[in-house]
């Protein structure tokens, strides 16, 4: 065993480093291939899927600001059955690990529906269950903001599926502990989070707001601080395992996410600023580790939770 072990566990699946792109900054895996080897990777969680394709929303569909961006794509994919056709063969080429696959909704049917198609897929390690979207009218978030609505999603989806669930809670709630624990009780194998943050631009030219969809999701290093709040939150509320994610660009927010009480890290933005961000928190991470006496990763999980 090397002097740093980074190797952690994600509901029962082993991953040689908790580094794992988030979904909609890491496409399909493949495009990101021909720049490095994508298997260095924890795991990755490809695009947010729905049943039916979707154009997304209008643009502009980016405003840029300090410390971040904001974004209202709004789930553009090919649909579930495209995914599996042509996406997922492409991903088998550069790939070889067990691959997160994202699901979005705009119907408990319909998250049960594309979650039951995808588990079925070998490829397929995690269902990381999107209720959480800010940038779609009707669906996403608005299963996000309501206990018993995130709740009545797990159950659909765990009904439908053999492998684990994670559900991807909102931060724009008075209180994630009681939709995270809902999703516990409901049978969630895990939580991700935290999605973006709502937020907006405004033109001064025109006095309009930037964004086509007048509110966008807000990403970026200015969201790190509330999102290690609330994964030190719901790690203390909840038993099963939590992914953070939020404003992740350095190997040193890595372990602060882990101690916080993350099992594994999600790095999102960073990878639009620099296709290589993984790559390079990953070739750091050894060094960090080493820099702050930390032998083992899975030691570190949740080391400030009982301080």
């Amino acid at each position: 065993m090397s002097v740093t072990d980074m190797r952690v566990d994600l509901c029962g699946i082993e991953l040689e480093n908790p580094v794992i792109p988030a979904s909609g900054t890491f496409g399909y895996g493949y495009e990101f291939a021909s720049l490095y080897d994508i298997n260095i990777l924890g795991t990755f969680s490809f695009k947010g899927t729905t049943l039916a394709p979707r154009f997304g929303n209008p643009t502009p569909r980016i405003a840029e600001c300090a410390a971040g961006m904001l974004n209202a794509v709004g789930l553009q994919n090919p649909g579930v059955e495209k995914v599996i056709a042509a996406e997922l063969p492409k991903l088998k080429a550069c790939f070889d690990k067990p691959v997160m696959a994202n699901v979005s909704g705009f119907s408990i049917e319909e998250y049960a529906a594309v979650c039951e198609r995808l588990d079925a897929q070998p490829q397929v390690g995690w269902l990381e269950v999107n209720v959480s979207c800010p940038n779609v009218h009707g669906g996403g978030m608005s299963f996000g903001t309501d206990a018993r609505s995130a709740a009545n999603v797990t159950r659909a989806v765990k009904a439908v599926t053999t492998k684990p669930v994670l559900i991807k809670l909102s931060p724009n709630v008075t209180d994630i502990t009681e939709i995270a624990k809902a999703c516990e009780d409901a049978g969630a194998d895990g939580l991700s989070l935290i999605n973006t943050l709502l937020g907006m631009r405004i033109d001064l030219r025109t006095g309009k707001p930037i964004l086509a969809n007048v509110t966008g999701g807000l990403s970026g290093p200015a969201v790190f601080p509330v999102a290690l709040r609330m994964v030190y939150q719901t790690a203390r509320a909840v038993k099963i395992p939590v992914v953070g994610m939020g404003g992740v660009s350095t190997a040193e927010n890595v372990l602060e996410m882990m101690m916080a009480g993350a099992s594994a890290v999600e790095v999102g933005a960073a990878n639009l600023v620099d296709p290589f961000a993984c790559k390079t928190i990953i070739e750091t991470l050894p060094d960090a580790m080493a820099k702050y006496g930390v032998r083992s990763l899975k030691e570190i999980t949740g080391g400030s939770l009982h301080g």
